[in-house]
């Protein structure tokens, strides 16, 4: 099921509530990921059990969406039987894709030859075409994740050069640390992305009031300080206030959320096949309102009307939204 546009809408499932709430408000292709360290969302009270996940598949393909499964960290030396195990019950449950980014993983689902349709995760950081080209060759990748630093004109650039489908974010929240690889993360809290699957996990988050100002930590380390009733953004360090020389302020990225629904005509004849939303850790509320409000504007766009984009801006980081990297605006 895809828009007549031909593009798919890829829509984040926390839970299994918000994955009912994703199919039930449009979406194409939900991604979604078992509650263990095989996915890079691993935050507790989110995710799906085993048993979550078969049912899961089964509600939504008899509504005509897909399930995509994110096992999208690195195994860790000596566990890789968790990691193997994942692809096998993903393929056992009918899932219709896999997202995995490490060599050794992608190897091993495609010389399963299970059937089970790969693609990579954007934690791959594959950002040219003969990065791609090499996945696809090598294990088959069908469609490739990219990551958040491109412009509209580079993502055309590789898509006439490669053997696979794209998929891009089009809303959410931006990740600059080349995505989950982010050595600050890891060093303040000892825990990695891409192996534990949590960015500035909440267990090392702080906050307190000091002289009038809400302090924000990060494992110990202070990331920000808001104004009584100012609005104070997670504690992540690329969104953090740093000084750099004589500046002070957001040295890495603003606390802004990605919107790039008026791009959509441009990101279709650059040749994608699929707009992905990001937000796997945010409410069934939130997952509902972004989801049914591009499934209008992918409706609206098919149909040749103009792009009513929804107002989302309640819903963003700093209540503050941005092109990214697809303007060249960013920096």
């Amino acid at each position: 099921m895809t828009a007549s546009s031909g593009l798919e809408l890829v829509c984040p499932a926390g839970t299994p509530a918000a994955l009912r709430a994703a199919v039930e408000a449009g979406a194409h292709a939900v991604y979604c990921g078992f509650n263990d360290e095989t996915n890079a969302r691993n935050f507790p009270g989110l995710n799906f059990s085993r048993e979550e996940m078969a049912e899961a598949i089964k509600f939504a393909h008899r509504r005509g969406a897909k399930v995509l499964v994110a096992l999208n960290t690195f195994p860790r030396a000596g566990a890789f039987g968790r990691w193997s195990k994942a692809v096998d019950d993903c393929a056992r449950f009918g899932a219709d894709a896999v997202i995995l980014a490490d060599l050794g993983l992608l190897d091993y689902a495609a010389r399963r030859d299970s059937g089970l349709r790969l693609h990579l995760s954007v934690q791959a950081a594959a950002a040219n075409a003969d990065a791609i080209n090499f996945y696809a060759r090598t294990f088959g990748v069908k469609r490739v994740v990219l990551p958040r630093v491109l412009t509209v004109q580079e993502i055309a650039a590789i898509n006439r050069e490669i053997d696979a489908e794209t998929e891009v974010f089009i809303f959410g929240g931006l990740c600059v640390m080349a995505e989950g690889r982010c050595s600050l993360s890891s060093y303040a809290t000892g825990k990695s992305p891409n192996m534990n699957g949590a960015c500035s996990p909440a267990s090392h988050v702080e906050y307190r009031e000091e002289g009038g100002y809400l302090v924000s930590r990060l494992g110990g380390f202070a990331i920000n300080s808001v104004a009584a009733g100012e609005p104070a953004p997670y504690p992540t360090l690329c969104k953090g206030v740093f000084e750099a020389g004589n500046y002070r302020g957001h040295v890495f990225e603003d606390p802004v959320s990605l919107d790039a629904a008026t791009l959509i005509p441009q990101l279709t004849e650059a040749g994608v096949t699929a707009l992905k939303i990001e937000g796997r850790q945010r409410s069934r509320a939130y997952t509902e309102a972004v989801v049914r409000s591009f499934r209008r504007a992918l409706d609206d766009y098919a149909a040749g009307r103009p792009i009513a984009a929804g107002d989302l801006r309640a819903l963003t980081e700093g209540q503050q939204t941005t092109s990214g990297a697809y303007r060249k605006t960013w920096r």
